[in-house]
């Protein structure tokens, strides 16, 4: 059971483009809600997950959601994760940057690092990402009833598999970019439909551990989605590929080209 005592604290809201953009609090935890400014009653929620060293309106998230909020009529929200955006960084966060920044000065392997910083942080974000959505399902225009999705990439998917792992309420999920190595069990535990993004190129994530990833997900609906290029070179129509996919999975018309 999930405690429905709390709605967001909104603290500012804008609108422009047909888009209404409001932060939000969730017990002290920063977010940001898009929503179309059509008056919808009700309306599908995607979850997203930033990437590593970035924040809840990293250009990257507010490209996405507007492709989501105006693509299929989507509610997008996305909350800082512990130590990124407006959130403090700990003793513990500067220790672990510290130690990837060295790596990459000396050239060695990134990935240890990454998953080891990304697993702690998960243990600490799966539970407010549960609280925000507990708390968003309370807004009339997005309900308790209605589909929920999750996308995240990078940092977003070593958060968001364990959250989709535990969280019955998300319905279909793009993840990609990352290791298996703290994800692979909690992967075999998912069975929604999946699409899955991967960079054959990538610098820091081998194919096959990308592959191994892939292929530890559960669900009988899966997709991979193998560019061609590096690890900061995912094509920008990947996005709209998400949005068709949600819009496909909470049957919702695609209402602009994706």
């Amino acid at each position: 059971m999930h405690s429905r005592q709390f709605t967001p604290t909104f603290t500012s809201e804008s609108s422009a483009n047909g888009i209404i953009e409001r932060d939000f609090t969730v017990s002290d935890v920063p977010g940001v809600l898009w929503s179309p400014d059509s008056g919808a009653t009700r309306a599908p929620l995607v979850l997203m997950g930033h990437g590593g060293g970035n924040h809840k309106k990293h250009p990257a998230m507010a490209g996405r959601a507007r492709r989501l909020v105006t693509g299929c009529g989507c509610h997008v929200a996305v909350i800082d994760a512990p130590g990124h955006g407006d959130r403090p960084r700990t003793a513990h966060d500067e220790r672990e940057i510290a130690a990837l920044y060295e790596a990459r000065a000396a050239g060695e392997p990134e990935g240890p690092i990454v998953v080891r910083y990304n697993a702690y942080l998960a243990e600490l974000a799966v539970p407010e990402w549960r609280a925000a959505l507990d708390a968003l399902q309370e807004l009339p225009e997005i309900g308790s009833v209605g589909p929920v999705g999750y996308f995240g990439l990078n940092m977003g998917t070593a958060i968001g598999v364990p959250l989709v792992a535990t969280e019955p309420r998300i319905t279909a999920a793009v993840f990609g970019q990352h290791w298996p190595d703290a994800l692979a069990e909690k992967a075999k535990q998912i069975t929604i439909p999946i699409e899955f993004d991967m960079q054959w190129d990538d610098e820091h994530i081998p194919r096959e551990a990308s592959l191994a990833l892939f292929d530890a997900f559960a669900s009988k609906e899966k997709s991979l989605h193998a560019n061609a290029g590096r690890h900061k070179e995912l094509p920008r129509f990947e996005a709209d590929s998400a949005v068709r996919f949600f819009a496909r999975h909470f049957g919702r018309a695609v209402t602009v080209p994706a």
